[in-house]
C-alpha cells in the first residue's frame, strides 16, 4: 500500500485550505491550530488513550472513522493535511501501513509509536501447538521493530509480530504510561494533569486485568475460536488458546483444510462458540458454527466503536468480552 499517491504538493494543500480540514467527521475539522494540545490518533485504541490521558487539555482526532476497518485504511489528502497541523501523532506501527508512511513523511514534532512503549510478541501461526501452546512468552518482544526503517523487514516478519496489544490490559497499561510521559514532555504546562490522568487510567486497567484473571481462571475449556487472530495477547495473559479462522488479517480467507481442522478441534477441545466481530463479515464464522453445531457470539477486537458495539468505550466493551468468554468457556 503506497500512501504517497495520496500526498499532494504544499501549494495544493494551501489551496484546499479550510475545506480540507472541515470535510471530515470525528471532530477532524479541529485537527490542528486550536488552543489545545492537538493530537491525531491512528485508530480507536490510540484515540481512547489520548482522550483519557489528555483530558481537557487535548484536542483529539482520529484517522480511522467509526465503523471503518482499520487494517486496510487509506488516507485522504485532508487526513494527510491533519497530520501536518498536529502537535502530536499517536499510532501503532505495522497495523496500518498507510499511516506508518504518512507519519514518516509528516513534519510533526511529537511522534508516539505505541510499539516502542511495550514489547510485541510473535504468536506464530493461527493454529496452536498442543505441546507448546504459549511459546510466545519465550520470545516476547525480541524483535522490537519500531526503530527499523520502513520496509526494511520482510512481509513474513511483519506479520509474525502481533500488533493487537491493546486487548491485553497489562500491555495497554504499559503503553498508557509511555503516552502519558510523552504528553508531559511535549506539553509541560499541563504535565501534572497528564500524570494524574495516566495514573487513574492505569489503575482502571489494573482492575480490569484482575477481573479477567479471576473470571477466566477456572473454565471447562481453554480454547476459543475467533474470526481473526486479534486475541493472542489476551489468550496468553489468561492461559487460554486462541484458534483463529483467519490470520492477523481479518479479510483473509481460510482454506477448506483449515475449516475441517477447526471442526475436528471443536469436538476434541469442547469448544462451544465461534466468535465473530462487528467490523468485518461474519459469514465464515457463522458457516463454520452451523457446520460444526456450535453457537456464535461477538468478541470485539475493539478496533472501533459503533452503535453495534457492546458498550460505549474501551472498558465497557472489554467487560462485554469478558462476559462472552466466561459463557463460551464454561467459567465456574
Amino acid at each position: 500500500m503506497n500512501v504517497r499517491r495520496h500526498l499532494i504538493p504544499t501549494a495544493a494543500v494551501t489551496a484546499l485550505g479550510l475545506a480540507a480540514l472541515t470535510a471530515c467527521s470525528s471532530d477532524s475539522a479541529n485537527a490542528g491550530n486550536t488552543d489545545k494540545f492537538d493530537v491525531v490518533a491512528s485508530f480507536y485504541p490510540m484515540q481512547f488513550l489520548a482522550e483519557e490521558i489528555g483530558g481537557d487539555h487535548v484536542n483529539v482526532t482520529t484517522l480511522t472513522e467509526p465503523g471503518q476497518e482499520p487494517h486496510d485504511l487509506e488516507l485522504s489528502t485532508q487526513q494527510t493535511a491533519q497530520l501536518q497541523e498536529a502537535d502530536a501523532v499517536l499510532y501503532l506501527k505495522t497495523l496500518q501501513p498507510a499511516v506508518d508512511e504518512a507519519v514518516a513523511q509528516a513534519d510533526v514534532k511529537t511522534k508516539i509509536d505505541a510499539t516502542t512503549l511495550t514489547k510485541l510478541e510473535d504468536h506464530g501461526s493461527v493454529e496452536h501447538d498442543h505441546e507448546h501452546g504459549h511459546e510466545g512468552e519465550e520470545h516476547a518482544g525480541e524483535e522490537a521493530h519500531s526503530e527499523e526503517p520502513s520496509g526494511e523487514h520482510s512481509e513474513e516478519e511483519e506479520h509474525a509480530l502481533d500488533p493487537h496489544l491493546w486487548l491485553d490490559p497489562v500491555k495497554y497499561a504499559e503503553v498508557a504510561k509511555g503516552v502519558g510521559a510523552a504528553f508531559e514532555k511535549a506539553d509541560p504546562d499541563h504535565a501534572a494533569d497528564y500524570k494524574k490522568n495516566t495514573d487513574a487510567l492505569v489503575a482502571k486497567l489494573d482492575d480490569l486485568d484482575t477481573k479477567f484473571e479471576n473470571g477466566l481462571k477456572d473454565t471447562k475449556t481453554k480454547v476459543f475460536f475467533t474470526n481473526h487472530a486479534a486475541f493472542g495477547y489476551l489468550a496468553e495473559r489468561y492461559g487460554l488458546t486462541q484458534e483463529a479462522i483467519n490470520g492477523l488479517d481479518p479479510e483473509s480467507e481460510p482454506s477448506p483444510a483449515r475449516i475441517k481442522e477447526l471442526q475436528e478441534e471443536a469436538k476434541a477441545d469442547g469448544v462451544t462458540t465461534v466468535f465473530y466481530e462487528t467490523l468485518v463479515s461474519d459469514k465464515t464464522a457463522k458457516t463454520l458454527a452451523k457446520d460444526a453445531g456450535l453457537k456464535t457470539d461477538v468478541l470485539d477486537p475493539l478496533e472501533g466503536i459503533t452503535d453495534r458495539s457492546e458498550g460505549d468505550d474501551y472498558f465497557e466493551v472489554m467487560e462485554s468480552n469478558l462476559s462472552a468468554l466466561k459463557t463460551a468457556l464454561g467459567a465456574k
